[in-house]
């Protein structure tokens, strides 16, 4: 390959990059449903809707007298016992009891063989 040609690969992958950062640093949508007297300011006086959203930050300006750009909600998490058993990770050891392995934090079930019974917690986000 020639330089010309590493040239035009290299700008798209930094377009490409760029463009996946961006979408990472846009709160999803039903984080940004915050009542407007809940809202947290997230930027400086006068910025716009396209720094705001660069920045991970939800941007409205529907309402007068309150922050336009503003800290999204949190993503809420969960933990879970996977059902799957392929999905399991061991935490325990041959012969561990359910007490002992709930005291460790995670989950306990004790069939089927050959597979472990004490195992980790997923974590599920859940949709707003």
């Amino acid at each position: 390959m020639d330089l010309k040609g590493i040239c035009v690969l290299s700008v798209i992958l930094v377009v490409a990059l760029s463009t996946l950062a961006e979408a990472r640093a846009q709160a999803e949508k039903c984080q940004c449903k915050v009542a407007p007297r809940e809202r947290l300011n997230c930027g400086h006086p006068g910025i716009t809707a396209e720094e705001c959203r660069r920045a991970g930050c939800c941007f409205s300006a529907s309402v007068p007298g309150v922050p336009w750009c503003f800290t999204p909600k949190q993503k809420r998490v969960r933990k879970v016992c996977p059902s799957d058993v392929r999905a399991r990770v061991n935490c325990g050891f041959p012969g561990i009891t359910a007490k002992e392995c709930e005291r460790k934090g995670c989950c306990f079930v004790p069939h089927p063989a050959g597979v472990p019974w004490c195992f980790y917690h997923r974590t599920v986000t859940e949709s707003c």
